[in-house]
């Protein structure tokens, strides 16, 4: 005999021995549920399935509990939710695998990091570049320079070594990329205007090209890449054998290019948008942070030391006994170039410790093997010229309590002072973009992200600060996709939402409750990674 009970209010008939669930479900109600998915649980119900019986108040899981005449089911509620929220953070207290590959989580471009190393795995480098190109649009480049954030959550390093993410990547690209041409759609007639041809400037032309927009890409420097070209040494990435090569790609699609033209001086803003129905503004930060002390203007900045060389073909004076203050990847890339122009007494000094500099640990260790000396809790007081040599007069430093960052703060110790002398003293402590006027910014110098006025946009370091190449792509790629939207109505798909195994759940919206069971299979899919 046919059943006949409600839920949410609505009367519906149940067979003998259906469950509630399933009359849901054959009626077009979503009850999340992972009681009978065999990979989780052979043992117990997981209760995500909860519906509350409304005339005893008692919680049922929706997927055993069979409806009884009259009985009142509520599915919906806030309470209901709350409760299969709770279900769900039982579930995953004890729960060590995460619903998406740490590796793609961690990746700033999100490339979808399993699949392309999958494929490379199978031997089909060409589909591995097809996969990378969807999000990593200068592979190459990246594939040298990448600080490979997904390696350092890959989830090998709980056995040892991680997955060699990047060397996929680089293979794939190395292998196939004067070769491999994408299908672009027909023009839709729209121009824009790209104003700077670094990282995130290249990103940005990349994807609107793919969505049929002609991009005209104006830089202040006589060759394309930016701070790949002039800020990063010839020893991390050839110019020629790599770069060059990249560049040549975009200019296969149809990207069009125009040097020697910098905004605020030769190039006026008003002029692109009169001439392009959007701009897209990726200036970067070529202004380098001084020392901080009297005399930093006898110090070269690190920028533009790496500048030079670049611009001369790699061809530079010895710079003689050495000193670069700062412990970033500039730093690095500092004294190991001195190293490389001859310099047989490079010191790098940093006025925290070690276990606090932001330079790759790599970076560090590299140049501790070419001989550059380290020394740390040391910041700079003053720099003197003396006849033919400089002076630097430098304060010890302790740490103290954390500041902002994070980090222990670095504390003057008083008497300490003392003197060394230098040919050349680097300044690589940081950077910050040099907007012309017109330009809002904020107290930084950098650029609103969002549109700071109609069909003008920002993108990379301008926007964020100095950043890696794969975050510079990553802020192109958002950027140019914001553009698409508002120029071509095109409205991207939002990306699914992906949940960790901890610590997020709590925040789930109802709307998100209801594909977590699936999100929480994918641990148990053969061949992740």
């Amino acid at each position: 005999m046919s059943i006949e009970f409600t839920i949410d209010g609505r009367v519906f008939t149940a067979e003998p021995g259906q469950t509630i669930l399933e009359v849901a479900r054959a009626n077009g109600i979503e009850i999340p549920s992972l009681c009978r998915e065999q990979r989780v649980s052979k043992t117990t119900s997981c209760f995500v399935c909860v519906v509350k019986d409304q005339k005893t108040g008692r919680f049922l899981p929706s997927c055993s509990a069979c409806p009884s005449a009259g009985q009142a089911i509520e599915s919906n509620t806030d309470e209901v939710w709350d409760m299969r929220r709770t279900a769900l953070n039982l579930l995953l207290s004890e729960h060590a695998g995460d619903c998406e590959a740490p590796c793609t989580l961690a990746c700033p471009a999100h490339a979808a990091v399993e699949e392309y190393v999958r494929a490379g795995r199978q031997g089909d480098f060409l589909k591995a570049l097809t996969i990378i190109k969807e999000r990593i649009p200068l592979p190459m480049t990246i594939g040298r320079v990448c600080p490979r954030f997904c390696e350092k959550d890959c989830r090998r390093n709980v056995y040892g070594k991680p997955v060699a993410i990047n060397d996929f990547k680089r293979l794939a690209a190395d292998m196939y990329y004067d070769s491999y041409m994408e299908t672009l759609p027909e023009e839709t007639g729209k121009k824009v205007a790209v104003v700077g041809a670094g990282p995130a400037g290249l990103a940005a032309a990349y994807y609107l090209r793919r969505k049929g927009v002609a991009v005209k890409v104006f830089d202040a420097m006589p060759k394309a890449g930016g701070m790949t070209r002039y800020g990063i040494p010839e020893y991390r990435l050839p110019k020629t054998a790599v770069l060059d090569r990249e560049i040549a790609h975009f200019e296969k699609l149809g990207v069009t290019f125009e040097f020697n033209r910098t905004l605020g001086k030769d190039l006026a803003l008003d002029d692109l948008k009169k001439g392009f129905d959007a701009v897209i503004i990726a200036i970067g930060c070529w202004q380098a942070s001084g020392l901080r002390c009297p005399g930093e203007e006898l110090a070269v900045p690190g920028i533009d030391f790496l500048r030079n060389i670049a611009e001369n073909d790699n061809v530079a004076p010895n710079p003689g006994r050495t000193i670069v203050v700062g412990g970033g990847n500039t730093a690095m890339d500092c004294v190991r170039s001195s190293v490389r122009l001859g310099s047989s007494d490079v010191r790098c000094f940093y006025r925290r410790t070690e276990a606090e500099m932001p330079a790759e640990k790599i970076e560090i260790h590299e140049a501790k093997e070419e001989g550059v000396q380290f020394e740390f809790l040391i910041a700079p007081v003053k720099l003197e010229k003396c006849g033919s040599h400089l002076v630097l007069t430098c304060r010890r430093m302790e740490l103290g309590e954390p500041d902002a960052s994070g980090r222990r703060k670095p504390v003057e110790i008083p008497g300490s002072d003392f003197e060394v002398e230098a040919d050349t003293v680097i300044a690589a402590i940081g950077q910050k973009t040099c907007a012309p006027a017109g330009l809002p910014v904020d107290k930084y110098g950098c650029l609103d992200g969002e549109t700071p006025a109609p069909g003008l946009y920002a993108a990379g370091d301008c926007v964020s600060g100095a950043a890696t190449v794969v975050e510079g792509v990553a802020s192109g790629r958002r950027t140019a996709l914001a553009v698409c939207k508002d120029l071509l109505g095109i409205e991207e798909e939002p990306e699914s939402k992906i949940f960790v195994s901890r610590g997020s759940w709590q925040d789930l919206k109802k709307e998100d409750l209801v594909s977590c069971a699936t999100m929480f299979l994918k641990t148990t899919e053969p061949n992740r990674i």
